[in-house]
Formats: structure tokens, C-alpha cells, sequence
């Protein structure tokens, strides 16, 4: 298990602007590239043309052909990016170390699952009571699983020595007032400790 603790995780650096890609040959190739490719789909198709009967004029065949070209560079420019493949896994040598933000993640996803509560409840005992405690509750019966093979239910007793007398009553009483993000702090700094 290592030794990080939810404010390594949580901290923020600025984030690295990304290397500028160079394409292959630079802009003449990529223009040779597609003159090429234009040519010899126009090519394709007057050869295609002429063996079924029918006849176009070259300039129109050549325009319909530079016009789709066109059209799916625009496409391709305006498209979002692929979905992450699920279950793959990323080889360490790719990471530049940057974080990408507008990822979705199973972090940035707990993240948003404990943030937005937090301040739905942050002056609100009820609510506090509500959302949080049972969150907190389900944590510390998964830390004592975990580590300890039993959780509050199965073994109150000794679920209540391992999580010690503050932590204890804190998740079996609710309190008059949601507790102060030091308080707060000091609970999850236990929590970790389990």
C-alpha cells in the first residue's frame, strides 16, 4: 500500500503546455500528399467512368473530388476525440507527465462525487447527516474490509478499537453542526490511519 495521502493526490501544479507537432515533410509534402491523392482518385474514376459508358467532364470530375477532399479535412478537424478505450492499458513510456484535464477519469469523477455534497451540505446538518456521514460511514467499513477483514456491522467491537473513540462516535451520532474542514481533515487524516 503506498504512502499517499488525499492532499498529494489533490494538489495542483500548472499544467505544461503541450509540444507542437511537425508533421511529416513539412506543408509542401503534406500539399504533394494530397495532390497525389486527389490525382489518383480522379484517376480511378475517369477509369471507372469510361468502363461503364458514361463520360464527365474532367474539371467538374477534378472539382467534386478536391470539394469532398475539403470536406473531409474539415470533418476530420471538427470531429471530438475518440473515446477512451476501456480496459486498455497506456505503456508508461507515452506519459509526458502533464494531466490531462479534459479527460474523464475515475478520479476527477470521485473528485466531483465528494465536492459538489460537500457544499450542497456545508451549513446544513440534515444534509450533512444525509450525504456525507453514510459516504464517510461506507469508507471506513471498506478501509476496515480491506485491512482487517470486517466492517462496523460484523464486528462492532472491534471495528470501535480500530477506528478509535473520536472516529467512532463520529460516525455513529450525528452531530448538532457539520463539522469545519479542520475537523473534517482530522477525520479523514484518521481514516487514512486505519
Amino acid at each position: 500500500m503506498s504512502s499517499t495521502s488525499i492532499d498529494d493526490l489533490l494538489s495542483f501544479e500548472e499544467e505544461r503546455p503541450a509540444p507542437a507537432e511537425r508533421s511529416r515533410g513539412g506543408r509542401s509534402g503534406q500539399v504533394l500528399r494530397t495532390l497525389a491523392g486527389i490525382a489518383a482518385v480522379v484517376v480511378v474514376l475517369v477509369a471507372g467512368l469510361r468502363l461503364v459508358g458514361l463520360r464527365v467532364s474532367l474539371p467538374v470530375l477534378v472539382a467534386g473530388v478536391i470539394a469532398l477532399f475539403l470536406v473531409r479535412r474539415v470533418v476530420a478537424a471538427l470531429a471530438p476525440p475518440p473515446p477512451p478505450r476501456s480496459g486498455g492499458r497506456v505503456p508508461a513510456g507515452d506519459d509526458d507527465g502533464t494531466w490531462n484535464w479534459g479527460a474523464r477519469d475515475a478520479l476527477r469523477a470521485a473528485i466531483n462525487g465528494w465536492e459538489r455534497p460537500l457544499d450542497w451540505s456545508g451549513g446544513n446538518r440534515e444534509r450533512f447527516a444525509e450525504r456525507i456521514l453514510p459516504r464517510l460511514g461506507e469508507l471506513a467499513d471498506e478501509r476496515l474490509r480491506q485491512r482487517h477483514g470486517l466492517t462496523r456491522e460484523t464486528d462492532p467491537e472491534r471495528a470501535r478499537v480500530l477506528l478509535g473513540d473520536r472516529l467512532w462516535t463520529f460516525l455513529s451520532t450525528p452531530s448538532r453542526r457539520p463539522p469545519s474542514p479542520r475537523d473534517l481533515a482530522a477525520i479523514v487524516a484518521e481514516l487514512e490511519k486505519i
